[in-house]
This record gives structure tokens, C-alpha cells and sequence, in this order.
């Protein structure tokens, strides 16, 4: 059921839904090319690798071109009953395809306004440059686990070993 306004409310069934859902593909379609600063971070979603399906030479081309050229694909493509758009993007010697967000999901930098209150002292941004600089380092992504995945595996683990388990 989805409300229009309070005073209509529309029923819609499975066949409804079918009706409107984007006909399977396994296509990538290229929209636009343009320049890698023109989409920002926060449009991104989860990246996907892509490889060559079966024309590996027109693949390594594309990569060999967008590299050159300094730029990345807008693509459009359907998963899962579910429409997508991505940046088509050189990651190596791959290709990568980020899910960017709607529009509508995304907060522009310059909408936002500076939070109010007192300027810093010289004292404060001393003491959080020197926070910085103590806490700087090579970032190993490794060193980063899901912790709570973890504990669910090994509870699950001794649960199906039949041992008692207490917290």
C-alpha cells in the first residue's frame, strides 16, 4: 500500500509490482563520459569489479582508453529486478563499477551551514594538529575486521559443538 495523501491510499499486489519492475539484462550501458572530479565521494555506494565477458581485447581497450583520456563512465544497468547507476571507473588494470546514490540521498557540501559558536583559539587547533600528527601512519585496511561477524561465527561454532554458551 503506498499513501498519495491522507485521504488516498494505493493497494498494489505482486502483479502490480512485476508490472513496472526493469526487464533483466546483463548490459552495462554507457551513458556519458566526463572528467573523475565531477562525481564526489558521497554520491558512492559499493563498488563492483568488472571483467571482460568473452571480448577481453574491446575490455583492456576501454581501460587503456579511459586511463589515457582521464576520464570515467556514467553506466546504467539492471541487478536484481533493480535499476542501477555507477561510475565506470580505471582501478589498476580493471575495471570498477561504483552504485552511486539518487539525488535525492545526497547533502551538497554547500547546502550545509557552519555550526555556531565560538572561533577556535590558536591553542586549540595547536593541540588538534598535534593530535593529527601523532595519529598519522600507513594505513594497513587489514588491520580492520567485523568484530561482531567474528563473535556470531564463533558462538555459532560452539552452539553446533553443543556447548553451553553464557554471557
Amino acid at each position: 500500500a503506498l499513501e498519495l495523501d491522507r485521504k488516498s491510499l494505493v493497494i498494489l499486489d505482486e502483479e502490480d509490482i512485476e508490472k513496472v519492475e526493469p526487464p533483466e539484462s546483463r548490459d552495462i550501458e554507457i551513458l556519458h563520459f566526463y572528467k573523475p572530479e565531477a562525481i564526489t565521494h558521497q554520491w558512492f555506494e559499493r563498488p563492483y569489479w568488472v571483467g571482460p565477458n568473452g571480448n577481453s581485447k574491446g575490455y583492456f581497450a576501454l581501460v587503456a582508453a579511459l586511463e589515457k583520456e582521464g576520464r570515467e563512465g556514467l553506466a546504467h544497468w539492471v541487478m536484481r529486478k533493480k535499476e542501477y547507476f555507477g561510475a565506470l571507473r580505471v582501478e589498476g588494470e580493471h575495471l570498477m563499477l561504483i552504485t552511486l546514490r539518487n539525488a535525492e540521498e545526497v547533502v551538497e557540501p554547500g547546502s550545509l551551514s557552519a555550526p555556531a559558536g565560538r572561533d577556535l583559539s590558536a591553542k586549540e587547533v595547536a593541540m588538534a594538529k598535534q593530535l593529527v600528527a601523532t595519529m598519522e601512519g600507513e594505513l594497513d585496511m587489514t588491520e580492520y575486521r567485523d568484530e561482531y561477524r567474528e563473535r556470531v561465527l564463533e558462538f555459532v561454532k560452539a552452539k553446533a559443538a553443543g556447548k553451553v554458551i553464557r554471557f
